[in-house]
């Protein structure tokens, strides 16, 4: 059966377990029973079901708003929802991983212990999970080349220790491993730049997002996704980044 058709049944689900798919329904009930519809007439009953992205991606982008903000909440409802939609053990280890270099290290270990406790349930044991040194994806040296020239441009010797380590550990290392494709790597970098409102990186990642396979249209379902769970002024503030990229992009 496709994922597809699970998902009223999986939403029924959460709208048991919590608003926004986190675990405090009753209490957001009591509280602010307004939000509670939103949460599931629009959030869950709407947004979810847009075609524009597919079940999986929106897990891909939902796990890395919520990790990116350390909002622990409604992670492992949304790890484990993930996991449903099709998003591998090893995908979720490797997400949490590169989430520690572009939304912070503290981020990603208070993600990684909701998570081990949700493979905890599921019995996911280590054998699903990526190795620590697999053997990389190859760099395209032309590209890359350009890259470290545009940055020593632009900083020049302003922190050469940073410059060396952006090369050495994230474009030569992280960004290979192959236990994340490099669309869904991108997908994961661009959801955690506009979920912290970190839209001066966007640029160069929401191009090379689409150099790898995402297209307009579903990087602007990002956006929208994403507004219901950064909120609307992190949404509006990626807009016109987004629209400039467009623009200046190749037809």
């Amino acid at each position: 059966m496709k994922l597809r058709f699970l998902l009223p049944a999986t939403l029924s689900m959460l709208g048991c377990t919590g608003a926004w798919g986190g675990s405090s329904s009753d209490s957001l009930r009591l509280v602010a029973p307004a939000l509670e519809k939103y949460s599931q007439n629009k959030l869950m009953g709407e947004v979810w079901k847009r075609p524009e992205l597919s079940l999986r991606d929106r897990s891909i982008v939902t796990l890395a708003a919520l990790i990116a903000r350390n909002q622990t909440a409604e992670l492992a409802d949304h790890v484990a929802l993930a996991l449903d939609h099709g998003v591998k053990p090893a995908e979720i280890s490797e997400i949490i991983t590169h989430l520690a270099f572009y939304a912070g290290r503290g981020n990603a270990l208070a993600a990684a212990e909701i998570t081990r406790q949700v493979f905890a349930q599921r019995k996911i044991g280590p054998e699903a999970l990526p190795s620590a040194t697999p053997k990389r994806l190859p760099v395209d040296e032309a590209t890359e080349a350009k890259r470290v020239d545009i940055v020593h441009q632009q900083f020049g010797d302003t922190s050469p220790g940073l410059e060396q380590y952006t090369t050495e550990v994230l474009f030569r290392d992280l960004w290979l491993r192959p236990g994340l494709a490099p669309r869904d790597r991108s997908l994961v970098t661009v959801s955690a730049l506009i979920a912290n409102g970190q839209v001066a990186q966007m640029p160069y990642h929401l191009n090379r997002a689409m150099d790898n396979g995402l297209t307009q249209a579903q990087a602007g379902e990002v956006i929208a996704h994403l507004a219901f769970y950064v909120g609307w002024p992190n949404a509006f503030s990626a807009l016109p980044v987004a629209r400039d990229v467009f623009e200046k992009r190749p037809r």
